[in-house]
C-alpha cells in the first residue's frame, strides 16, 4: 500500500501491538534476572567500582545524579539499583540517595531539548521554563526529603514497613511469581554457558537498555502516534487532569524523560501554560516509578523495598505540591524569572547544564571519596536476605 511505512505496518493490528509489548516486557524481566545473577557472582568487581563510591549518602546522591545525566534514563538507573539491592550489593540506606539523585539527573533531557529553540528568543524562554521547572522541582524534593532520610530514615523505614505488609516477615529471597514468569532454567543455562560474571553483567545491562528503549518506542507509537495533535488540546486542562495524564502516559511509556520532553516543543509553540505543564511533570515523576516496581515485583523483599522508597519519594512531592497551590505558584514564578535571564544571556543556560549536572556532582563525588570516616546519621534498616 502506497505511503505506508514498515513501522506503520507493524502496528496495523492490535494483536501485533500486544505481542510486541509482551516481548519487550519479557526481555526486560530477563535482563533484570541476568543483572542480579551477574552481580551475585561478581561482588568484588562491583565493590571496587561502585560500592566503594556509594557508601556515603552524599556520594550516592550525586552518583545517582551523574550516572543518570550521562545515560539519560532514571528508569535504567533505578532498575540497576533494584538489582544491586536484590543481590545484596547495596543496602537500603545506600540505595535511597542514589534514587534521589537519579530523579534530578533525568531532568537534563528536557533542558537539553529546550536548547533546540535557542534561535527564537520567545520560544526559547518558554521552552527553558518547562525544561528547568522539572529540574528545580526535583532539586526541592531532594532538599526536603534527603535530610529526613539521612537523619531519620524516613523513606527507608516507611518503605520497609510497606514491604513487610506485602511480603510478610521471613520471606525467601526469590519471588515465586518471578520464577513462574521467567523460569529458573532460562537464565541459569545462559550463565553456565557464558561462565563469566563481568561479561554477563555487560550483556545484561545491554539487554536492559535495549528492552527499555524498545518498550518506550512501541508504546510511543501506539499511544501517541497520530494522536499527538489531539493531546495538545485535552491533556492539559485543570491541574488534577494534567497530573493524571502525567502519571498515566509516563507509566505507559516507562520514561519521564520522554513525556516531559514532549512538553518542551508544546510550550515553545505557546500551546500549553507553564502551570499546567508543571502539574503534568509532577504526575510524570510518579508514573516513572512503575519500572522499578515491575522489576522489584519479580525479585525479592529487598528489591521491593527500594522500589517502594522510589515511589514514596515521588508521591511525597506530589502530595506536597498538589495540596499546596501556593508552592506551585512560587516555583512557577521563580522559573519564569530564571528563564527570562537565560533567554537574555544564553550562555547562562549552557553553564547551568555543565555545572549542575556534570561538574558539581563530579567534584563532590571526588571530594567525598577522599573522606575515610563514614557519615553518621542514617539509622540502619535491616531487610532480610537482601540488604
Amino acid at each position: 500500500m502506497k505511503g505506508v511505512t514498515f513501522e506503520d505496518s507493524i502496528f496495523s493490528t492490535m494483536l501485533a501491538k500486544v505481542t510486541l509489548i509482551i516481548l519487550a516486557v519479557f526481555f526486560f524481566l530477563v535482563s533484570i534476572d541476568l543483572v542480579i545473577t551477574a552481580l551475585s557472582g561478581s561482588l568484588s568487581f562491583i565493590n571496587e567500582n561502585l560500592l566503594s563510591t556509594a557508601l556515603d549518602p552524599f556520594v550516592g546522591l550525586f552518583l545517582g545524579l551523574l550516572v543518570t545525566a550521562i545515560i539519560q534514563s532514571s528508569s535504567t538507573t533505578s532498575t540497576m539499583v533494584v538489582a544491586l539491592v536484590a543481590s545484596g550489593t547495596l543496602s537500603l540506606e545506600e540505595a535511597v540517595p542514589i534514587i534521589m539523585g537519579a530523579n534530578v539527573g533525568t531532568t537534563l533531557t528536557s533542558t537539553i531539548v529546550a536548547l533546540g529553540f535557542i534561535s527564537n528568543k520567545r520560544a526559547f524562554r518558554r521552552a527553558v521554563a518547562v525544561g528547568t521547572i522539572h529540574d528545580f522541582y526535583n532539586i526541592i524534593l531532594v532538599l526536603i526529603l534527603f535530610p529526613l532520610e539521612h537523619y531519620y530514615g524516613f523513606l527507608s523505614r516507611v518503605s520497609f514497613y510497606f514491604s513487610e505488609l506485602i511480603y510478610g516477615k521471613g520471606v525467601s529471597e526469590a519471588s515465586p511469581l518471578g520464577d513462574a514468569v521467567l523460569g529458573s532454567g532460562l537464565t541459569s543455562q545462559f550463565v553456565l554457558w557464558v561462565n563469566n560474571s563481568v561479561l554477563i553483567l555487560i550483556i545484561s545491562f545491554a539487554f536492559l537498555f535495549a528492552s527499555i528503549k524498545l518498550l518506550t518506542w512501541i508504546i510511543k507509537k501506539t499511544i501517541i502516534g497520530e494522536s499527538k495533535n489531539r493531546l495538545q488540546s485535552f491533556v492539559f486542562g485543570k491541574p488534577i487532569k494534567s497530573f493524571s495524564w502525567g502519571v498515566l502516559l509516563t507509566a505507559a511509556i516507562q520514561s519521564s524523560s520522554v513525556t516531559t520532553s514532549i512538553l518542551v516543543p508544546l510550550a515553545a509553540a505557546d500551546k500549553i501554560k507553564l502551570k499546567n505543564a508543571f502539574t503534568f511533570i509532577i504526575g510524570a515523576n510518579v508514573g516513572t516509578t512503575l519500572t522499578a516496581l515491575i522489576a522489584a515485583g519479580f525479585r525479592s523483599e529487598a528489591a521491593a523495598t527500594i522500589a517502594i522508597a522510589h515511589l514514596l519519594f515521588n508521591l511525597s512531592g506530589a502530595v506536597i505540591f498538589m495540596s499546596l497551590p501556593i508552592l506551585r505558584k512560587l516555583l512557577v514564578h521563580f522559573v519564569k524569572e530564571f528563564s527570562y535571564a537565560i533567554a537574555k544571556f544564553r550562555v547562562i543556560g549552557l553553564a547551568y547544564i555543565i555545572i549542575m549536572f556534570f561538574l558539581l556532582p563530579f567534584l563532590l563525588i571526588s571530594l567525598n571519596r577522599n573522606v575515610d570516616e563514614p557519615v553518621k546519621g542514617t539509622p540502619k534498616v535491616s531487610v532480610s536476605k537482601g540488604l
